[in-house]
């Protein structure tokens, strides 16, 4: 397999969460200069006005602590996304807001929802789970990376915790992020291998290796006397030299 194929490092692996920071900063500093709040916005659970939080809700934070807190994971983890899964990014961008806002308004209590938090739940699911399912040992090191980095925020899913941030949203974030692992396919890396004597044009015969073999698979051919280097030899590849260092015992 060529790794080229599939993971590239190109402009867009940095531009769109670059873009998708300053969109939501943008949006915080607007809040600050002007004085204003937009948290009416966001998601409010089971009612018609608060459904546009569902698309709204992930540029909305509370104050400095929130944004900031928010800020480095997304940015990290989407650039983690796009880069691995470069095909599915936008899918999992686009529909991982929209799903896990719509959960989030449906179980979430009677209260505005705001933030980024969700979204950061959704990558870190998906990243996570779809790199177990994959078997590959770069998608699997990736999820490792992520438990160990953003493992701890699996605590923040249940309500005791702390009653003051939306753990319902979290936990929205959570259960999209799975099931996105679990519907959207990505190549087959493993099986995608293809050792030389897999390929249709292998013929055995005329490989230098399999010509040590027989049909039953047994040692038949060794290699001939004169390809064997010969230790006497200048010509030889490889040479020995020993040193003698003399000490005050001998």
């Amino acid at each position: 397999m060529n790794e080229q194929n599939h993971f590239k490092f190109t402009p867009s692996v940095w531009i769109v969460p670059t873009l998708l920071l300053m969109l939501i900063w943008t949006v915080f500093l607007m809040e600050d200069k002007y004085n204003v709040s937009f948290t009416e916005f966001g998601i409010y659970s089971r009612t018609i006005s608060g459904m546009k939080g569902i698309l709204l809700s992930p540029f909305l934070h509370g104050d400095f602590n929130h944004i900031a807190s928010n800020s480095i994971p997304l940015f990290v983890l989407s650039v983690a996304l796009i880069y691995f899964y470069r095909n599915l990014s936008l899918k999992v961008l686009i529909y991982g807001v929209l799903l896990s806002g719509l959960i989030t308004w449906i179980i979430g209590r009677n209260s505005y929802h705001i933030g980024a938090s969700g979204l950061i739940y959704v990558l870190v699911s998906f990243i996570f789970f779809k790199g177990v399912m994959t078997k590959y040992y770069r998608l699997m090191a990736l999820s490792l990376a992520v438990v160990m980095v953003y493992g701890g925020m699996i605590w923040y899913v249940f309500p005791e915790i702390d009653t003051k941030i939306s753990w319902e949203g979290h936990l929205a974030g959570l259960i999209t992020g799975f099931a996105f692992a679990v519907y959207y396919k990505t190549p087959d890396y493993v099986k995608s291998i293809q050792y030389d004597w897999e390929k249709p044009d292998f013929n055995p015969e005329e490989d230098a290796f399999m010509k040590r073999f027989d049909e039953n698979g047994n040692f038949v051919n060794p290699p001939k006397e004169e390809d064997i280097p010969d230790e006497n030899n200048a010509t030889a590849t490889v040479k020995y030299v020993y040193n003698y260092k003399e000490t005050k015992k001998d």
